[in-house]
């Protein structure tokens, strides 16, 4: 009889823990169903700008980013200087959206075993867009992830394939990789590729991916650290102005 109250006491706990697991779970999935409305950036319209800029600008990639960014400075709304970031939330025009436009910020990006270059244009915490490439080639694995993830690219090839793809898929400048969210797959970058690549989902939860090789392997912790705090200094400038 002695034993019975720490037993009550141990089943209460686990009601409690199992009641805040279904509570969080339910609240994921509500989120997961109204993120849509917090995007902002158009995969179409960011097709047609790489499109433009690779025709504007043919192999001159600092052409083709300050095109990119120049133009979507230009189309999307952007917080003014005298806007009060109190009244933000209470506006009825389109929520603004912050860019990188420091194009001078880049950082290594060791990922899935490939090795990169990439510049921020913009993250959130749904939404990202970098620069990403090599001069040099590189090739890995994709990461299963949160998110859609668009890459267009803008110089090079890359090649991909899935299991029990027998024949790669080639994509070059003006087009597309479109990765749904769940899938993985092998891709390679050759020599001198550079891909304008947008993400939309859950971004938080994308970067564990691209921390690992960091943390086990290249034990580069000053691109860490630059990666961390560019990341995370976009994803705050955005927060304050209404986007998430």
């Amino acid at each position: 009889m002695a034993g019975k109250p720490a037993d009550d006491n141990c089943v209460t706990k686990w009601g409690y823990r199992l009641m805040l697991l279904c509570l969080a779970y339910v609240a994921c999935q509500w989120l997961d169903k109204i993120k849509d409305g917090w995007y902002v950036l158009n995969p179409t319209h960011l097709q047609s700008l790489a499109k433009d800029a690779i025709a504007v600008h043919g192999e001159n990639m600092n052409g083709i980013i300050n095109h990119i960014v120049t133009n979507l400075t230009t189309e999307y709304p952007q917080l003014s200087p005298s806007t009060s970031l109190w009244t933000i939330p209470f506006q009825k025009s389109p929520s603004p959206i912050v860019f990188n436009t420091d194009s001078s910020e880049w950082v290594f990006n060791n990922a899935g075993g490939a090795m990169g270059a990439m510049y921020i244009i913009h993250a959130s915490v749904t939404e990202y867009l970098i620069i990403f490439g090599t001069p040099l080639g590189t090739e890995g694995h994709s990461g299963l992830h949160t998110a859609d993830d668009y890459f267009h690219i803008l110089q090079g090839e890359q090649w991909v394939f899935e299991p029990g793809q027998l024949t790669k898929t080639v994509y070059g400048p003006g087009t597309v990789n479109l990765m749904k969210r769940g899938v993985a797959r092998q891709y390679k970058m050759h020599e001198g590729c550079w891909a304008l690549e947008y993400a939309r989902g859950w971004i938080p939860l994308m970067l564990p991916f691209g921390y690992a090789d960091a943390l086990s392997s290249t034990l580069d912790y000053v691109t860490l650290y630059r990666t961390t705090v560019w990341t995370a200094r976009e994803i705050i400038k955005n927060l304050l102005v209404g986007k998430i």
